[in-house]
């Protein structure tokens, strides 16, 4: 096998693909890439977890065909620190188990192991299939991801919960996520051929592997699933993940529908105030409390171990007074996806879920539950 190819399209696809490759392997093959080099001058890259798998397709100028798999990050850091722009050499002579990569007076030599004994997921048949912008893709994805929960245990929440419904007079396609302790649902109108797409989990792994591949906002993403599998194709990038094997619990109950206290804010302003209070708030809890009056919100922390602390700012509320704690961290990862300037609360009690989103942008919305400070 031997070819020639440009270093910063070399670059750019393995940066696309080794994020599916874990670092830590009990099985070595899992920890390289499979590099396979065609006659039609084209380079073909895979990468695999078993769970998940990326292709991507690199013009190249192939002199010898072949196919070999080659450790994916060290190839990928070689790559990264070669100069901008270099032509790279890539050879395998017979069955030597070294592959040679040179550009310029660097040269290096990478163990091999046989392509043959590279997995593949297959080529699944994929019923259902719509076509989504990549900013629409990319905004339901980062924008509810912060709420997948990490616990093992509950593997059902481990992911987003992708699907369609009939909301506010029309079809959307809906992302739901949620660790119990907050949960964040996004949503955009239901692109052609999305409307009787099943409900499906898609992972947390892939959901952060698609928002890397998503680099234009307006490049179309064709987005093909099963029950099973789920695969998503950006330009030359096919990227197939295995679901979540479980059922997303009913998260409608959850949603309260009936706060009818409103309270809204600067963004900024709360922003700023919940990070500095919390600063003296109990490591383990992390919690603050919100102190809600006409005109004003006064935000707080009390720890006996470091002291107190207190801020006031300026609030849009003419409910009666009411108090309620929130863990910081989850609040501000709330805050963090509220893209306009005002974030309105809407409120019922001290004891019960808030629900928060942006006051000019009712496609998404969060819930928060409060705890006891």
């Amino acid at each position: 096998m031997r070819f020639v190819v440009d270093r910063n399209a070399f670059l750019r696809a393995l940066g696309h693909i080794t994020g599916i490759v874990e670092r830590r392997n009990t099985i070595p093959i899992l920890s390289n890439i499979l590099i396979g080099a065609d006659g039609s001058g084209s380079l073909t890259l895979k990468a695999t977890d078993l769970d998940m798998e990326a292709i991507e397709s690199v013009p190249a100028k192939v002199e010898t065909a072949g196919a070999v798999t080659v450790p994916a990050h060290t190839l990928h850091d070689i790559v990264r620190k070669l100069p901008e722009g270099a032509e790279i050499k890539i050879e395998r002579k017979g069955g030597e188990g070294r592959l040679k990569v040179a550009a310029g007076r660097a040269s290096f030599e990478l163990s091999v192991l046989p392509a043959d004994d590279f997995p593949d997921m297959g080529q699944a048949e994929m019923p259902h299939r719509f076509t989504l912008e990549s900013g629409e893709l990319k905004r339901l994805f980062e924008k509810a991801r912060f709420a997948i929960s990490t616990e093992e245990t509950r593997y059902y929440l481990n992911g987003i919960y992708l699907h369609s419904l009939e909301s506010d007079g029309g079809m959307k396609l809906r992302a739901v996520a949620t660790d119990g302790h907050r949960l964040a649902q996004v949503q955009t109108d239901c692109p052609a051929g999305a409307e009787g797409v099943p409900g499906v989990i898609v992972p947390r792994k892939a959901v952060g592997e698609v928002i890397k591949l998503l680099e234009s906002d307006q490049a179309p993403v064709e987005v093909s699933l099963s029950q099973a599998k789920i695969r998503f194709t950006v330009g030359e990038v096919v990227l197939t993940s295995k679901l979540v094997d479980g059922s997303f619990p009913d998260y409608a109950r959850v949603i309260p529908t009936t706060n009818k206290k409103n309270l809204l804010l600067e963004n900024a302003d709360l922003v700023k105030a919940v990070d500095r209070v919390s600063t003296l708030s109990s490591e383990k809890g992390r919690a603050v409390k919100l102190n809600v009056s006409e005109g004003r919100l006064v935000v707080s922390a009390n720890n006996p171990e470091s002291g107190s602390a207190t801020e006031e700012i300026s609030a849009d509320y003419s409910n009666e007074p009411l108090e309620i704690g929130f863990n910081a961290r989850y609040l501000l990862d709330i805050t963090a996806q509220i893209d306009g300037a005002q974030a309105l609360f809407k409120l019922a009690d001290g004891s019960s879920p808030t629900l928060i989103s942006d006051e000019n942008d009712p496609s998404a919305l969060y819930v928060l539950m409060p705890m006891r400070v």
